[in-house]
């Protein structure tokens, strides 16, 4: 998608969702002062980001945005007040996010990933998340932060997502993503479970997983174990 596409679906919804919204605030509420920057253009340029493969966000707003898209975006703020801009967009942003889901194909795909806020080395000083992140590990290291739980279909469509703290069993929160899915789920290890099978089942969708080092091997479809690597 271009950015200009982008920017146009981004700019309808902003419409939309705007329109909707004043309709639930109370009237005469205290409105400050018109931002130079509008909704739609901060959202653009959040998603752009990751469109655009940059590691480094300020980097890309310095160098590319304010250099290369600078016609494009011609009331552009210091990359200080746009990091400020962007608490402002979290809600519309969470709302649009739930448009983009693409649809149950009876095929998905379930993991998580982890969100550290700090270093290791930090977790003591750190105060920004302090009553919200905790300790995780993962296959690889501890971490300090979140966890992003994320569910596609064969397409890469998102189905579900899910934020919760570090130290979250990956299972925990799959009743809850997966209330309209149906099919098979493929999962890693950390997601074997006797209980989540079943109760898993009963809504008739089987998550299927590798299984460990100690446990019995079993016959697998040759579909289903293509299907286990392709995750």
């Amino acid at each position: 998608m271009s950015l200009l596409e982008l920017f146009c679906e981004v700019d309808d919804f902003c419409c939309e969702f705007s329109g909707w919204l004043s309709s639930k605030q109370l009237e005469g509420a205290k409105r400050g002062p018109k931002q130079r920057l509008s909704n739609s253009e901060i959202m653009t340029i959040v998603i752009h980001f990751h469109q655009e493969g940059y590691r480094d966000f300020k980097r890309y707003y310095q160098n590319h945005i304010k250099q290369d898209l600078a016609t494009e975006f011609p009331n552009l703020v210091s990359y200080n007040r746009f990091v400020e801009l962007m608490s402002t967009v979290l809600l519309p942003l969470c709302a649009y996010l739930q448009t983009r889901f693409g649809e149950c194909t009876g095929i998905a795909f379930v993991d998580s990933t982890p969100l550290a806020v700090c270093h290791n080395r930090r977790i003591r000083r750190h105060k920004v998340f302090r009553h919200l992140a905790a300790r995780g590990k993962t296959t690889m290291d501890w971490f300090y932060g979140f966890k992003l739980h994320l569910i596609v279909n064969d397409k890469g469509e998102l189905l579900a997502v899910h934020l919760t703290a570090g130290n979250v069993d990956d299972r925990k929160p799959l009743n809850f993503m997966t209330q309209d899915l149906f099919g098979k789920l493929f999962g890693d290890r950390g997601y074997i479970s006797q209980a989540l099978f079943e109760s898993l089942f009963q809504r008739s969708l089987e998550i299927i997983t590798t299984i460990r080092s100690n446990m019995k091997n079993s016959l697998m479809k040759l579909e289903d174990k293509l299907l286990l690597r392709k995750r």
